[in-house]
């Protein structure tokens, strides 16, 4: 390929790039750290826009064979993850203005996430994964707002360690059976019978369980989401979920899992779904809520890697477009308090809907969402995995998911009451929500009422 291919078919990657370098320079000459934002803001958006355009015109090449391959799924996802981290660059303004670093490291992170998408060797994927989760141990410390912090970032980098320690030994054993380092051996490690083959195929399963924080590999996630800012817990939530899920897709393809891998599919995903609705009920903090909540999205992710190949891109995909878009809306449209402490706190919603109605729709959009009441995108992105999951077979499984589904009911409910039928709470002195925060929520609602109203449409341009 000629130096100008390669620079098309790695345009989201480079304009990303350029931004760091910018980004950079900009912290080493100038104090003007508001334009940090701004700079951000523009290279996510443009490397999203590349992206759509790859996808759109059906471009495909192998700038490096063997290891790197641009397709369109691939710039598909690309497209909408980066599309969905604008947002969370909006949301930073009120906890990052003046910190440049922040959003070094968030387009950083981003870099790593376009890398796993296109890998085609496990050198790449594993450059991805960890220059994707990296720069997040630095961002969970990044607005040290309360004691906690330092605990929660230690633990998510010493179990994220241990995920790349078994992701490598996998690897190795892939490696040792087949001698290549392609990523087509794991598919070929479904298959197989052979002893090797199965264990890396198991360790690096297990891997990415830790990286999406199944049970039992999922104790950092509550204290991580909790000891974050608002907009690094967002980041978390939908942005490093989305790339570990999306590069798992990368390796199964279109293969069909048999046993012994689906039984290790079915039970670990099922016992995240039950448990992490378990435990939300019990949590009296938003973040730490949601981090149990997204445990149990993640067992239902990692279900649709029960169903047929042909249709778990589109199952998954349109399950991240939706479960990110509500997760965004909701931490977009938290109302402020006096801490970080307060904000956190579920109380803090009581009476919401009497004091700012806005956000309290926004958040009960999104609590029906996450819950699967039709007719929001919730509902049609867990319809899809579980009809893909029964038509595979499974249908057992696929039953107690649903009912593991249900817990989840009553702590979503739980958020809408307080908001709607509690008293309202004495007016305390806060801090008024930021413009940026407000441009966030109306940047997950316009495409949050695409998806609910036309989920025809956007499934069939997935």
């Amino acid at each position: 390929m000629s130096w100008l291919a390669v620079l098309t078919a790695l345009a989201p990657e480079n304009v990303l790039l350029a931004g760091i370098v910018v980004l950079i320079v900009m912290e080493i000459v100038t104090s003007k750290a508001r334009s940090s934002l701004a700079v951000s803001l523009l290279a996510v958006a443009a490397s999203a826009a590349a992206a759509a355009l790859l996808y759109s015109g059906g471009y495909a090449a192998t700038p490096f064979p063997g290891h790197y391959s641009i397709d369109p799924a691939g710039s598909l996802g690309k497209a909408i993850v980066l599309a969905l981290a604008l947002p969370v660059l909006l949301m930073s303004r009120e906890d990052f203005a003046k910190d440049g670093q922040f959003h070094i490291l968030v387009l950083s992170s981003l870099y790593g996430f376009c890398l796993l998408l296109s890998s085609d060797s496990f050198l790449t994927l594993f450059l991805g994964l960890e220059i994707m989760a990296l720069p997040v141990y630095v961002l969970v410390l990044l607005a040290f707002k309360r004691p906690e912090s330092p605990e929660a970032a230690l633990k998510y980098l010493i179990l994220g360690g241990t995920a790349t320690a078994m992701f490598l030994m996998g690897v190795s054993l892939l490696y040792g059976g087949s001698g290549t380092l392609s990523i087509s051996v794991f598919a070929a490690g479904l298959r197989s019978a052979d002893t090797m083959a199965t264990a890396g195929v198991t360790l690096i399963l297990l891997a990415f369980f830790l990286k999406g924080a199944i049970v039992p590999f999922h104790a950092w996630a509550p204290d991580a989401y909790e000891g974050a800012s608002i907009p690094v817990t967002a980041y978390m939530a939908t942005i490093i979920k989305a790339g570990v899920l999306l590069a798992a897709l990368r390796l199964f393809g279109t293969e069909v899992v048999s046993r012994p891998t689906d039984d290790l599919l079915a039970f670990l995903p099922l016992v995240s779904i039950v448990w992490g609705n378990l435990a939300a009920m019990r949590q009296t903090s938003f973040r730490r809520m949601i981090a149990y909540s997204s445990i149990a999205h993640a067992g239902y992710l990692y279900y649709a890697f029960l169903g047929d190949g042909a249709t778990r891109l589109q199952a998954v995909l349109f399950y991240l477009v939706a479960y990110g878009l509500m997760n965004l809306l909701a931490f977009a449209s938290l109302p402020p308090g006096n801490d970080d402490v307060s904000r956190d706190r579920l109380d803090n919603l009581k009476g919401l809907f009497q004091r700012k109605p806005f956000s309290a729709l926004m958040i009960g959009m999104a609590m029906l969402s996450l819950a699967g009441i039709p007719p929001f995108p919730g509902f049609v992105a867990k319809f899809l995995i579980f009809k893909n999951v029964m038509a595979a077979g499974y249908t057992v499984y696929a039953v107690l998911g649903l009912v593991g589904s249900y817990l989840g009911i009553y702590f979503y409910l739980r958020v809408i009451q307080y908001m709607f039928m509690s008293a309202d709470e004495p007016a305390v002195a806060s801090r008024v929500s930021g413009r940026a925060a407000l441009g966030a929520g109306i940047l997950c609602l316009v495409p949050v009422l695409l998806v609910t109203v036309f989920p025809g449409w956007v499934l069939a341009r997935l």
